[in-house]
C-alpha cells in the first residue's frame, strides 16, 4: 500500500513513517520546504509541497498514491503573531486541507486519515471527585466528566475552530467525492521528541526544581505517540472505520501531580512538589499573563475512548508508563533544550 504523510518531517511524522517501512508501506513524506527533506527517515520518499493553502499543487504528491494521512496543520502557538489569527488558521487547516483532500480523490486515494484535535471538543471536562468543574455541560446542561464523539463541539479557539471546520470540510468531500475519510482527536501526545509544554516538564524533573503542584486534584488524559501510531493504522486499513470520528488516548488518566511522579521514578529521581493553593497559582498567572497556560496544568480534560474499543477493537498497545520510560530515556540521551513555542498540551 502506497501512502503519503504530510508533516512527515514532524513529532508525530518521523514515528509514523518508521514504524509504516517497518510494516512494509511504501512511504512518501510531504514537506514544506528542501531543509525539512533531511529530517525525513532513511527509505522515505520525500516530495516538496511548499506552503499549505488553497492553491497547493499535491498532483507530484499524489501520484500512485492509496491512502493519507494528513498531519501537517498550522499549529497552536503560545506566542501569535498573525494579525488575525482565525484567518491564517483557516488558511492553511481549512482551505488547505479542503484542496489536498480534492485532489487525492481526483488521484484515486481510497482513504484519508486526519489527525485533528480533542480541543474540537473543548477546553476543559470537570472532575466530580475532586469537585473541581471547570469544564462544559451537555446539551441537557449536566457537567461533562468526559468528552466522547457524541459531544457537541465546543471549539474554544481559533486553532480548534480551524480544525472543527476542516473535519466538516472532510464530510463534505467524501460526500461529493466518495473517497473515505476518518477522523482522529487525541489530547496531549508525548513520546521522543516531544516538545513544548510536557518537554518543559522533563527539563524541570531533571533540574529537580520544585514545584507547587502538590494541591492540584485534576485528570488528564494523554496519548503515547506509539499508541496514536498504532491508532492511524488501524483507521488506515480497518473497512469498519470509514466516515468514522474516534477520539484516543492511553486509556488511563493522570492528574498532573501523578504524571510528574511518573516522570520523576522514570528518570530515577523523586518528585519534588509543593502543596501551594490552585486559587493562589491562578492569581499569580494572572498577574504574569500566563493564566491559559497554567490552566492547562490545573484543568481536567479526560476522554472516553469506548467508541474505537468497539467498532475497530483498538485498544492501545503501550501502557502510559512504558511511554512515559521511552520519552525520559529520549530525554536523558538527547537532552534536547526546551525552546519551541509549538503547545503540545491540547
Amino acid at each position: 500500500m502506497n501512502i503519503l504523510i504530510t508533516g512527515a518531517n514532524g513529532f508525530i511524522g518521523q514515528a509514523l513513517c518508521k514504524r509504516m517501512l517497518a510494516e512494509g508501506y511504501q512511504v512518501r513524506g510531504a514537506v514544506r520546504g528542501a531543509a525539512q527533506m533531511t529530517a525525513l527517515p532513511s527509505g522515505v520518499e520525500g516530495v516538496l509541497i511548499g506552503d499549505i493553502g488553497p492553491e497547493t499543487d499535491w498532483s507530484k504528491a499524489l501520484d500512485g498514491i492509496e491512502g493519507v494521512v494528513h498531519l501537517a496543520a498550522r499549529v497552536h502557538v503560545m506566542r501569535e503573531s498573525a494579525a488575525d489569527p482565525l484567518a491564517a488558521f483557516r488558511l492553511v487547516n481549512v482551505a488547505g486541507t479542503e484542496r489536498l483532500a480534492r485532489q487525492a480523490a481526483e488521484a484515486g486515494v481510497k482513504r484519508l486519515v486526519y489527525i485533528s484535535s480533542v480541543k474540537v471538543n473543548g477546553e476543559r471536562t470537570g472532575n466530580k471527585s475532586s469537585g473541581q468543574w471547570s469544564g462544559v455541560r451537555g446539551q441537557g446542561g449536566e457537567l461533562k466528566e468526559v468528552f466522547s464523539e457524541w459531544d457537541v463541539p465546543e471549539p474554544q479557539d481559533p486553532y480548534a475552530v480551524s480544525k472543527w471546520e476542516a473535519e466538516q470540510v472532510l464530510r463534505d468531500v467524501a460526500a461529493d467525492t466518495g473517497m473515505e475519510v476518518v477522523v482522529l482527536r487525541p489530547p496531549i501526545v508525548y513520546g521522543p521528541g516531544v516538545k513544548a509544554n510536557f518537554l518543559r516538564l522533563l527539563k524541570l524533573v531533571k533540574l529537580g526544581v520544585p514545584l507547587p503542584i502538590a494541591s492540584i486534584k485534576n485528570q488528564r488524559s494523554l496519548i503515547y505517540v506509539g499508541n496514536l501510531i498504532d491508532a492511524i493504522i488501524t483507521c488506515l486499513v480497518h473497512p469498519k472505520a470509514a466516515g468514522k470520528t474516534f477520539l484516543v488516548s492511553d486509556a488511563q488518566d493522570v492528574s498532573t501531580p501523578e504524571l510528574i511522579q511518573m516522570m520523576a521514578g522514570a528518570s530515577g529521581r523523586r518528585a519534588l512538589m509543593l502543596p501551594v493553593p490552585v486559587w493562589m497559582m491562578r492569581m499569580a498567572g494572572r498577574i504574569i499573563g500566563r493564566s491559559d497556560e497554567l490552566e492547562r496544568l490545573f484543568g481536567s480534560l479526560t476522554v472516553d475512548i469506548s467508541k474505537i474499543r468497539r467498532e475497530l477493537n483498538w485498544y492501545p498497545p503501550f501502557t502510559m508508563e512504558e511511554g512515559i520510560r521511552e520519552t525520559v530515556c529520549w530525554y536523558k540521551s538527547a537532552d534536547p533544550p526546551a525552546t519551541s513555542g509549538v503547545n503540545t498540551f491540547e
